[in-house]
């Protein structure tokens, strides 16, 4: 169960690590966002605040994205919290990879960005889907010190927005 690596990922992004990393998102849509291109995740991650890829044996076994406040990131998720919180870290997409899922390396990962945040008193934020529900991943949130501030309805799908203090 040990993860071997946490990196940050630094630009420039190798096209291997790129690839995966995209290849992985797509495979977890709609749970993340479906991105038209590795060159859309590749702007995704230069504007981002935070990106993180873990591996095991080097493999990559999952990915965070994450925004600070004030960013030109364009989702009205995130957008909603630059609305209403001052200071925050946004989780913008996380992906474990199937076959690693439920053995406490999302839970391992999250300890890791609780660090990052707690180092500047940032709360955690997030949105999860509601419609089409993603029980899940609201259950791992709430399970790991999320609370849920806020629901939201848009025309094809539904989310609810958490949040968590350290």
């Amino acid at each position: 169960m040990d993860i071997n690596k946490i990196l940050s990922i630094k630009q420039p992004i190798s096209k291997e690590l790129l690839e995966d990393i995209y290849r992985l998102n797509q495979e977890n849509t709609p749970e993340v966002g479906s991105l038209p291109s590795a060159q859309s995740l590749q702007e995704l991650i230069k504007i981002s605040s935070n990106t993180f890829y873990f591996s095991k044996n080097d493999e990559l076994i999952g990915f965070i994205i994450c925004f600070r406040e004030n960013s030109v990131y364009g989702s009205e998720n995130y957008k909603f919290f630059n609305k209403n919180k001052k200071k925050f870290i946004y989780i913008d997409r996380v992906v474990v990879k199937d076959g690693y899922r439920r053995m406490g390396f999302g839970t391992k990962f999250y300890k890791y960005l609780d660090k990052v945040a707690s180092e500047q008193l940032l709360p955690i934020c997030c949105e999860v889907n509601s419609i089409p529900r993603n029980e899940i991943s609201m259950n791992f949130h709430i399970n790991n010190g999320f609370k849920e501030v806020r629901k939201r309805d848009f025309q094809d799908h539904s989310v609810k927005y958490f949040e968590k203090n350290i």
